[in-house]
């Protein structure tokens, strides 16, 4: 895993001073490529790369970048992995290539040199974002993988094309002058994250996943002139035509035939994603996810995998006595980290640098404490990321499959029901629950407002409707008149479940998951890896039954089965409790300083965005217990410390170290 940035000068910059800004760009990254720096440029053509690198396959001086193909047509910098770049290899060498390093990266050279840039992009198994500069062509090529695992944003200035890793390195360009997006501000005020098709600087856009961006210097000098850049995005990989495909072509079989095919999938995408020169092990909650992976990876493996959890004071909140005991059972070398209010507290001021974007997921505040504490042992690190999308997952998932059955009832009988189950939400919201000796995720869930949104999910009139209801966020209520997040376009999927699943694999997955993984890790120089998101996993997920999905109120039913193979069920056959933190306890009490001095600055800070007085109320309500707004309150109080933290200029090199750098 690595840092990319890259220039492209347009052919009327006056000079190609600009390209020097690449140094500044590329050390901007460096906590994602702790093992060295390296820069590369062709003055003529105006173009440099910079690549900050953290080894993990071929740790020799052969495997830097920026890297040249064999032939020098080539030049990449490259940020990802390859994971079945040893078949490639050994099919290119067949045709004659022949290899310096031991590196995934040079075979992606030379696969390109050989098929071509599309051609080789549909061989390639793996995550990654490039940067390819062919000097016949004088072309720059820009690529992303299906998923969208790897970050690249691309922003046009005046007088270049400047990508990179993150936004950091985009800042550090002299010639870029970052505005507040009011539109992704919105979005991420009302979801919690910024959507993967906005940003939160105007101008600048990442690309999207599954595509390329090919531009010569005067192909970006018309399309800046015209503001066109961004529609010369083009698509070698569609997750809409794969969830169209899939639900046209379901897989016929038994159960036992899908489990056999899921283990075998998932075995192959374990074991290539096992392959490093550094130490690797696993994130281990305790859930379905983590355990199968942690499953498949002891299972091929010679001696114990590393696992690491975090564990919570806070009762209804720590999952560590469920992952500990997957560990025992599996055999696995496995850590704990406490996690504290203190400690928690202590990491706040790093969230707006960390994620470079306002982000407001509040599980990022472990994931980047389970990866620092994962840094200290391994490189590498499996997760069970993307089990909850590809499978079914989520308690929206559930509600689908039970308000579908739920609807055949009459409307009146379905209003009856609903207002008896407004009476228990109003009662949960003043407290009366709090009363009683519940415990664990009961009494969690009595608390939650999942209570109104199945009220509000009976009453629904038709399909419509109780998408529109599945998808809504609560949050909305808090943004000022007439800021409003776009709507995704989406594929013509005919059953409520399908498009759930979609709207989170093609939206929540790259915009709120893949980017808490990425940039936590990151922070730490930790890579962490997704096998249940091998795109060969996912195209078999979405050819898969519903009731493969969501089977006897339980979700990821198919998974479950596969998992029982190694793992008891009563080690795992329990609620879903997800990688929640206790935010709502701690905003009252160790963080409620911090939260009232950020809220005390919002009409200075907010933009104009929220609405202060509906904030305020929900302050007041959740600090003297009237209502859980913690996670209202939690995507303002990030935004706010991001505005803050954004406020500061870019992180930049000394002119005198610019200097220093050789070629550059």
């Amino acid at each position: 895993m690595c840092g990319i940035a890259g220039i492209l000068l347009a052919p009327d910059a006056a000079s190609t001073r600009p390209l020097r800004s690449i140094v500044e760009m590329t050390s901007a990254l460096r906590h994602r490529g702790p093992d060295g720096e390296n820069f590369w440029k062709d003055a003529d053509a105006g173009i440099a790369f910079g690549h900050s690198r953290l080894a993990v396959v071929d740790l020799s001086e052969t495997g830097r970048q920026p890297m040249c193909s064999a032939s020098g047509r080539y030049v990449i910098t490259f940020n990802g992995e390859i994971y079945n770049f040893h078949d490639l290899r050994q099919e290119l060498e067949g045709s004659g290539h022949n290899f310096r390093s031991t590196c995934d990266t040079e075979v992606v050279l030379e696969a390109v040199e050989h098929w071509g840039l599309d051609a080789a992009l549909t061989r390639f198994v793996g995550m990654f974002a490039f940067g390819l500069w062919d000097t016949k062509t004088r072309t720059l090529h820009l690529a992303r993988d299906r998923m969208g695992k790897k970050p690249i944003y691309v922003a046009p200035t005046r007088h270049a094309l400047v990508f990179g890793s993150e936004l950091k390195a985009i800042r550090c360009f002299p010639d870029f002058h970052p505005e507040l997006n009011l539109n992704a501000a919105s979005a991420m005020l009302s979801r919690g994250w910024v959507p993967d098709d906005s940003c939160i600087w105007r101008g600048v856009f990442k690309l999207p996943p599954g595509s390329t961006l090919s531009l010569t210097a005067a192909d970006f000098a018309k399309a800046r002139r015209t503001g066109t850049v961004r529609h010369k995005v083009r698509f070698w990989w569609s997750l809409a035509d794969v969830a169209t495909k899939g639900r046209q072509d379901p897989i016929l079989g038994s159960d036992e035939e899908l489990i056999n095919e899921l283990d075998r999938l998932l075995r192959i995408s374990v074991r290539q994603r096992m392959v490093a020169d550094v130490p690797l092990g696993a994130f281990l909650s305790g859930g379905v996810d983590s355990s199968t992976v942690a499953a498949l990876m002891q299972a091929q493996s010679q001696k114990s995998v590393c696992t690491f959890t975090v564990a919570f004071g806070e009762r209804g909140f720590d999952e560590a006595p469920h992952a500990a005991a997957v560990a025992r059972h599996l055999g696995t070398d496995h850590t704990e980290l406490h996690l504290s209010p203190a400690s928690a507290r202590d990491v706040i001021p790093e969230l707006p640098h960390t994620w470079d974007e306002p982000f407001a997921d509040e599980s990022q505040i472990p994931t980047l404490l389970v990866a620092r504490l994962a840094r200290q042992h391994v490189t590498v690190a499996l997760t069970g990321d993307g089990g909850d999308e590809c499978f079914a997952g989520y308690a929206r998932h559930l509600m689908a499959a039970r308000a579908n059955r739920q609807h055949r009832l009459s409307p009146p009988l379905r209003g009856s029901l609903a207002a008896g189950i407004g009476i228990v939400a109003r009662a949960t919201r003043h407290d009366v629950f709090n009363k009683l000796p519940l415990s664990g995720l009961i009494g969690h869930a009595l608390r939650s407002d999942r209570l109104e949104r199945l009220a509000q999910l009976l009453v629904a009139s038709d399909q419509e409707e109780l998408y529109k209801r599945l998808t809504a966020s609560s949050t909305a209520d808090l943004i000022g008149h007439g800021f409003r997040p776009s709507s995704r376009p989406a594929p013509q999927l005919d059953d409520l479940l399908s498009r759930l699943v979609y709207n989170d694999m093609a939206g929540y997955l790259p915009g709120d998951i893949l980017v808490k993984l990425d940039r936590a890790g990151m922070a730490n120089g930790l890579e962490g890896r997704c096998p249940l998101l091998d795109h060969r996993v996912v195209e078999f997920a979405w050819r898969l039954p519903s009731e493969a999905m969501v089977r006897h109120g339980r979700g990821k039913w198919l998974l479950r089965q596969l998992l029982h193979r190694y793992v008891p069920r009563r080690l795992i056959d329990r609620p879903k409790q997800g990688f929640d933190v206790p935010i709502a306890v701690w905003l009252r009490g160790p963080l409620r300083g911090w939260a009232s001095d950020l809220l005390a600055d919002m009409r200075h800070s907010g933009d104009g965005l929220l609405d202060v007085a509906k904030v305020q109320t929900c302050w007041r309500d959740h600090i003297y217990g009237k209502r859980d707004h913690s996670r209202d309150l939690w995507a303002v109080l990030m935004f706010l410390a991001w505005r803050s933290d954004a406020n500061r200029p870019a992180v930049s090199t000394s002119r005198s170290r610019m200097l220093e750098m050789t070629g550059v």
